[in-house]
């Protein structure tokens, strides 16, 4: 049986009730809707997130600089519940007036220094601290070409092919059939490009493998939307090899706790002021 068609209106109103589950904050329109500050912690950098793909980049970001020495990567994370609206309070809104999890301030800056788009922030992130980005100019173009793939196809993995799938209240098969093909199409993208390289952009760990793992290869190792024998993503050898190796790394262990409510208790750090919190 086919899905039942839908015929557009002449003009699209907005439906509070249209279903899925967050159809509650779901609205056309941009804004603070309530005025609530944002807790201010003792580090240069203040991370306002949720352990989401995109909010995990930053956290492994962080913790991988850490990790590699560079103390002044010092940061206070505090958890934003994007089910509650907390990134429709006006502190938030004044970080990233998108009103999209994570936002970052660079309190180290005069005047400090808001950085919003989990793409934005990596880039911001490495260049100051000269790390997990090429410095020669054909690498760093090679890994920024990989950085903003991921921020462009992304969206059809995430809101296309993750909502339709999981999310959405009902379930066809024309979205989820084209969202799909498009999300194989995008593994095996990557595990041509993982068949000739150890990493994304070549031979060494960057930013462009942050931002893709935490979208691809969670999706590879099953941790996001469930999906791993529904895509196969057993037949993309390359991106498993690839997955499984980043998903050993302790820096990234330690991002994926951060502002993580779900899970076994142990995975679980709601806020990180300090490498103790993970004790």
């Amino acid at each position: 049986m086919s899905d039942p068609t839908y015929t557009p209106p002449k003009v699209w109103s907005f439906d509070a009730e249209n279903g899925g589950e967050f159809a509650s904050i779901n609205r056309p329109t941009a804004g603070a809707r309530v005025d609530k500050a944002l807790p201010r912690g003792k580090h240069p950098f203040q991370l306002y997130s949720l352990a989401t793909p995109n909010g995990v980049k930053v956290t492994i970001l962080f913790e991988e600089l850490l990790a590699a020495g560079f103390s002044e990567a010092e940061y206070d994370a505090y958890l934003i519940k994007i089910g509650d609206g907390d990134q429709f309070g006006s502190g938030f809104v004044e970080i990233n007036p998108n009103s999209k999890i994570p936002a970052l301030l660079d309190t180290s800056t005069k005047p400090e220094t808001r950085v919003f788009e989990s793409g934005s922030i990596l880039l911001y992130l490495a260049e100051k601290f000269g790390a997990f980005i090429p410095t020669d100019p054909a690498g760093r173009t090679e890994c920024l070409n990989w950085l903003f793939w991921q921020m462009g196809s992304a969206p059809f993995l995430g809101g296309g092919f993750g909502h339709f799938y999981k999310y959405a209240p009902e379930k066809y098969q024309y979205p989820i059939d084209r969202y799909t093909m498009e999300v194989k199409r995008q593994l095996d993208v990557l595990d041509k490009q993982l068949a000739k390289h150890r990493y994304i952009a070549g031979d060494d760990y960057t930013i462009a493998d942050i931002a893709i793992w935490s979208w691809y290869g969670q999706v590879a190792l099953n941790r996001a939307y469930e999906a791993a024998e529904f895509l196969q993503t057993h037949e993309y050898k390359h991106v498993l090899r690839w997955a499984k190796e980043i998903d050993q790394r302790p820096a990234v262990k330690r991002g994926l706790k951060v502002n993580c409510t779900w899970g076994e208790p142990e995975e679980q750090v709601h806020e990180r002021h300090s490498a103790a919190d993970f004790d």
